[in-house]
């Protein structure tokens, strides 16, 4: 039986593989609108100031501050109500000293104010006179020309993975089309002679796909585009022509099954068949997942998963949602959405082993109990009823009840 290559950590196995590939993305422009969750290929630069013009934060009186100086309730200051600021259009008033004008949130100011009194801090003397019961100074409850991003600013850099706040942004700016970074093709080949689809009635010995679409998912998830080519019979002319057909059309080829420590693995033989260098890695001294292989063919990231579920699913958010981040182009690398929590049990381990364990969630007195879903690796509903996982390091001997950990959510 052939034996794993040299075990190396997870972070040094990432290290070797991210190393291997290229940083620049193929760009592609989009519609902004539908631009959520994509990577911007180049910075954005700002073609105008934000606000394009001296804004009301307030519903109140457009003032000069200098006039409301020393004013409050026992002792008000009054100025001349000369008019009111129509939304949506420039004022056709002009301030000057002891004058006022009604101004609603998001109204330009009008020419000589510099500041805007609260309308709660102000009563109505008579017809054309307002009481000011508070002093403001310049600036007050006023956005300035160019306050939020200033014309030819950069607002968004090369790198950044648009939310909703930054599409926001964009359609600020009145920017409707934007370059981002093209989502890499992800091929994903499932093998195994025992392997159905879903759709099938799986016969004596044999199993439905699982793996090709939790990595489907996972896959979109990560800002890549999944490419299903099926299911591989166990025989290396198969396998070789259908990786070869992956390789060409895709950016990057995950091969579920076939990578454990057996005669049949064709993974590993395959993978090395298609280009220079090959197998960078083949064995993680990670669990679950140790059987995972690791390589650059002609330039592109393949990656050999565990067949199962539980430990495709994992070892694929490890390697392959990385690969996805460093072929988009992703400048910020963002922490996993992550919950502090207590174990509720102890947690044995082997050092010198990184161990991931799927926990479920309870609310406890003083916080978050993290309790161990236990299941082996072929049980996908296993991790189905996790709702995060816990990383135990490899220089731990396990972790005991109580210890403080951090839940990575799935």
């Amino acid at each position: 039986m052939p034996e794993f290559l040299e075990l190396v950590s997870p972070p040094e196995a990432l290290h070797t593989l991210l190393g291997h590939l290229p940083a620049q993305p193929q760009p592609e422009e989009v519609e902004s609108v539908h631009a959520a969750g994509r990577v911007t290929y180049a910075a954005v630069t700002a073609p105008h100031a934000l606000p394009a013009f001296p804004r009301s934060t307030v519903d109140g009186y457009a003032v000069r501050a200098a006039d409301t100086h020393g004013a409050s309730e026992s002792l008000p200051a009054y100025l001349s109500l000369i008019g009111e600021v129509p939304m949506g259009a420039q004022p056709d008033v002009r301030l000057g000293r002891g004058e006022c004008a009604l101004i609603h949130t998001g109204g330009m100011l009008p020419e000589g104010a510099d500041a805007v009194v609260m309308i709660e801090h102000t009563q109505q003397a008579r017809p054309e006179e307002i009481e000011i019961l508070r002093a403001v100074g310049v600036g007050e409850n006023v956005l300035k020309t160019g306050e939020d991003v200033q014309r030819g600013e950069e607002v968004i850099p090369a790198g950044t993975r648009l939310r909703a706040a930054e599409i926001g942004g964009l359609m600020a700016l009145g920017i409707t089309r934007v370059r981002v970074a093209r989502r890499p093709r992800v091929a994903i080949l499932s093998s195994g002679d025992e392997v159905v689809p879903p759709d099938q009635q799986p016969g004596p010995g044999q199993v439905r796909d699982v793996n090709t679409y939790t990595l489907q998912t996972l896959v979109t998830q990560a800002g890549g585009e999944p490419l299903s080519y099926g299911i591989i019979p166990d025989r290396a002319e198969a396998f070789r022509t259908a990786a070869e057909r992956a390789l060409a059309a895709c950016d990057v080829v995950v091969f579920t099954a076939g990578s454990s420590v057996s005669v049949r693995d064709l993974t590993a033989r395959t993978i090395d068949s298609l280009g220079e260098p090959g197998t960078l890695v083949h064995g993680v001294n990670v669990r679950p997942g140790k059987p995972t292989i690791l390589a650059v063919c002609a330039g592109k990231p393949v990656i050999g998963l565990p067949g199962n579920p539980v430990s495709a699913l994992v070892i694929g958010g490890i390697f392959v949602t990385r690969v996805i981040e460093r072929l988009l182009g992703l400048q910020r690398e963002l922490p996993r959405p992550a919950v502090p929590a207590r174990l509720s049990v102890n947690l044995a381990s082997v050092s010198g082993r990184e161990d991931w364990v799927g926990v479920r969630l309870r609310r406890g007195p003083e916080g978050y109990l993290a309790e161990p879903v236990f299941g082996k690796s072929n049980l996908i509903f296993t991790l189905a009823r996790a709702d995060g996982l816990i990383r135990i390091p490899a220089e731990a001997n396990g972790l005991p009840a109580g210890a403080r950990v951090e839940v990575v959510l799935l």
